[in-house]
């Protein structure tokens, strides 16, 4: 069982121009957040998944409910809430290519408490964390104590998935980002949040200064670029081509594909130093394959164990 630790939140995407009678542009509200979508792209998958989500008792939190438990993801761990849900409006340049504006003061799913995270069993197996839950007060340090607590005895995984304009300091960020990197067994993050995060830096000595931090499989997603790795020696497997709908959920859906992959094959165990070159690049390709199915479509709809099948 893996158990995954995050914001849950409604995505409002630009919908088709004159959408009503006024003649005015509308949005459509998609549920997202990325610990959100990786939970739905592994239980897809095939991954038996835990969300332990704040989702708030509004409209919009049931619509996140309703739609993790059409997706048989487990709910039982998550919070009812009673912060309104954080809204996220979702832009597409010409290359589809997605950025993001938050609605998030006051919301939801940065209000965590000791007691809501101690839900979580010392023997969850494995755990996944990362995105704004990660970093976005007051939650983040208690997210952050409770899988200090829960390090011996589960293996984690982190993707801190950057949004710089909710990161006012860009010391602070490294240091948080830096102090997670060395609690998790598998990290996967973009080659745009690195440049962000240390600018100037060459992926391949950032790879190998994540890898000493501790994690046994370090993951940098270049686009179509492929996707760089550190398990044993540095590597990089080729992005997929595949006519491109857009990214939204791309980084997720490559996440969920990494974790059950090795999950699935039992290539780690909590405390190992090191993951094979054979395994690493096993579990990346099909992360890359479950990426780009998801970046043929429209949204954040990663591929089914079916359609991950087929795909092969």
């Amino acid at each position: 069982m893996v158990c995954v630790i995050g914001e849950a939140l409604i995505d409002l995407v630009l919908a088709a121009p004159a959408v009503d009678e006024s003649g005015t542009d509308g949005y459509l509200a998609h549920p997202g957040g990325s610990p959100y979508n990786v939970a739905i792209g592994l239980a897809r998958l095939g991954q038996p998944t835990r969300l332990l989500a704040r989702l708030s008792a509004d409209a919009f939190g049931r619509q996140l409910r309703a739609h993790a438990e059409a997706n048989q993801v487990d709910l039982s761990l998550a919070v009812a809430a009673t912060e309104p849900s954080t809204l996220a409006v979702v832009n597409l340049d010409a290359q589809r290519n997605a950025t993001y504006d938050f609605y998030r003061n006051g919301t939801a799913d940065w209000q965590w408490t000791p007691a809501e995270l101690a839900r979580i069993p010392d023997d969850a197996g494995w755990l996944h964390t990362g995105s704004l839950a990660s970093w976005t007060e007051p939650g983040a340090s208690v997210i952050e104590a409770r899988l200090s607590e829960l390090r011996s005895s589960c293996l984690i995984s982190y993707d801190p998935n950057i949004r710089p304009l909710l990161l006012a300091d860009h010391d602070q960020a490294i240091t948080r980002v830096e102090r997670l990197v060395g609690l998790a067994d598998v990290v996967k993050v973009s080659a745009e949040d690195l440049a962000w995060l240390y600018p100037g830096k060459a992926i391949d000595d950032l790879l190998d200064t994540w890898r000493k931090r501790g994690p046994a499989l370090v993951v940098v997603t270049d686009g179509g670029r492929g996707a760089h790795l550190l398990a044993e020696r540095p590597l990089t497997v080729p992005a997929v081509p595949v006519p491109i709908v857009d990214t939204v959920g791309a980084g997720d859906a490559f996440m969920a594909g990494l974790i059950n992959a090795l999950a699935r094959d039992g290539a780690l165990t909590r405390g190992q130093a090191s993951l094979s070159d054979e395994a690493a690049l096993t579990a990346v390709a099909e992360a890359a394959l479950v990426a780009a199915l998801t970046c043929a479509r429209a949204g954040a709809n990663p591929p089914t164990a079916l359609e991950l099948a087929a795909a092969r």
